[in-house]
Order: C-alpha cells, then structure tokens, then sequence
C-alpha cells in the first residue's frame, strides 16, 4: 500500500507560516496581504516545492523555499496589477485601486524584504544567487514584454521569451531548488529543472489563451486582458498569420465594439483555438517526461499529473 502523501499537512504548514511571516502593524500593509497572499490562491509555487523535494527524498530548507517562491510570486502580482492597469485580482479589485499606486508598490517591496529574510535562514549562499538571477530574469521578462508591444514586434521567438521570463524561470527556481539545497547534481536536478521550464511555459500559454477564449465567471475577470495592452499571446500570434486584421485589432488594443469578439470567432472558426490547446498539451507531455530520470514515487507522479492537467484546465 502506497503512503499517502503529506502534502496537505505540508501546505496547511505554509499557510500558517505564510501569516506569520507578512505579519504587519501598519493597516494598510496589512490589509493588502490579507487580500493577496493570505487569501490563498493555487499556491501552484509551493506545491511543486513540495512535490519536487518528495521526489528527490526530502530536502532541507524546502518550507523556507516553498514561501519564498510565493512571496516573489506575489510581489510580482502587486507590481504587475499596477503596471497593467488591472481592474481585477482573483475575483476582488486589485490592491493599487483600494490602496493607491504607492501603497501598492511599497508592500511589493515588503514582501521582498521577507523573501530576503527567508532565504537567508537557510544559509545558502547558491540559493541566494538562484533568486537573484531568478529576480532578474523576472524584471527582463517583464520590460521586454512592454517593449515587443510597443514597438509591435511580434513573433513567436519574442513569445517563447517572454513566457519562459516572466513564468517559467520562477516555476523552475520552485523545483530545482530543493536538488539545489540537497546538494544534488546531474540528472535529477536537471531532470527538475527542465521539468520546471516546461511546465511553466505550458502554463503561462494556458493562462493566454483563457484570457482570450476563457469565461469572466470562471477567470474572475474580465477578458481580453492581453489585446487591451496589447501584448501578442500565441493565440494572436498565430492568428496574425492568417488574418492581417488581427495586427490591427492588437495595435488599437481591440479599442472597437466586437474586435474581441472577431478575434474569439476566428480562433474557432480557423481550428487556430484548437491549434493552441494542442500545442499546450504537447508541451505539457514534454514536461512529464523531463521526469523520467527521476525515480518512480507517487510525488514524480504527482508532478507529471499537475504539468498534463494543463491540456484541460479552465480557469
């Protein structure tokens, strides 16, 4: 009989900590936290942290990974809301609405000063230059994806940029990283690695084609998100292929009754949409199989079924 795994205990374990961790005196900081990091979410960073150490046998340090992957996560979600313009996070007006640009700004800077303090609990110079690098990785992802919008060079290459940037670099900092503080080299930190990479580009290339062809209801906001800021997904990208208009529905960042609608009806009526999930699916496959040298163990398996559940996720 296989044991069960511990992963509930494990993330009920970082929620607490979670809490106590971003734990402030100052209301407004509080309040922001209360609506964004204690709130809970998918908490899809921390569950590859636990699964990847799992698979791996177990390594030290792995809670103080887990929330220091979400509170880079998270810090993210308050800067980017707020370069964005986003209406909306999770279902609930984005902080820098309710709070105002600085307040919003300045407790993403919280969360970073927790992040540092995490980190260095574990006393490992090699993690401290993984979410460094990782940081940095990040930020580029980010400017780079203003800057293909701006000067509208869309392209496929710029896309595969931009998703392993701004997604995938974090996501493989989550599963590499407790190879990184078991001291283990080779295959199966690699293994991890490149899991990590895949798995987080198939999830950034699920999360753009919802925006486009998913339900408000189920997204908790509206969509369309991506054409307003005019921002390439590879939906558009391949629609733009076919269909010269779509460049001008993106360059007046679908400004006009029904251009959000046109996109949607070509996307289903070219098999483009159907294109996308294929190619989503494929890459989700890769993912599983970067595990293969791992050992078998139900945490390896777990993994796998998170990175192919993104060939059906809706929200």
């Amino acid at each position: 009989m296989v044991k069960p795994l511990p992963l509930e205990a494990k993330l009920a374990a970082f929620e607490e900590a979670l809490s106590e961790l971003v734990r402030s005196e100052v209301l407004f900081v509080r309040l922001i936290h209360q609506d964004l990091v204690t709130a809970g979410g998918k908490r899809i960073r921390p569950r590859l942290v636990f699964l990847a150490s799992g698979a791996v046998g177990g390594a030290p340090f792995e809670l103080e990974l887990a929330l220091a992957v979400e509170l880079l996560h998270s810090a993210t979600l308050l800067h980017d809301d707020l370069i964005d313009e986003a209406e909306l996070r999770r279902g609930k007006e984005a902080a820098y609405r309710r709070y105002g640009n600085a307040v919003s700004v300045l407790s993403g800077d919280f969360l970073l000063s927790r992040l540092l303090h995490v980190v260095a609990k574990t006393g490992s110079l090699e993690l401290v230059e993984a979410f460094a690098e990782t940081a940095r990785v990040l930020a580029e992802g980010e400017v780079l994806q203003f800057q293909v919008a701006a000067l509208e060079d869309y392209s496929l290459e710029n896309y595969e940029r931009i998703i392993t940037a701004k997604t995938a670099a974090l996501m493989a900092l989550a599963t590499e990283g407790p190879a990184l503080l078991k001291g283990l080299k080779g295959a199966w930190r690699e293994a991890l690695r490149r899991f990590g990479l895949l798995y987080g580009q198939a999830f950034q290339m699920r999360d753009d084609y919802l925006d486009l062809m998913g339900s408000p209801e189920a997204l908790g906001k509206p969509v369309g998100g991506d054409v307003r800021e005019g921002k390439a997904t590879l939906l558009t990208l391949l629609l733009m292929e076919r269909f010269p208009e779509v460049r001008a529905i993106l360059k007046r960042r679908g400004g006009e009754a029904g251009d959000l609608e046109r996109l949607r009806a070509l996307a289903r009526e070219s098999g483009v949409a159907e294109e996308v999930e294929a190619r989503i699916r494929e890459r989700a496959l890769l993912a599983a199989e970067a595990l293969d040298p791992l050992p078998d163990s139900p945490y390896k398996e777990a993994l796998k079924d998170l990175a192919l559940a993104e060939g059906k996720r809706l929200a």
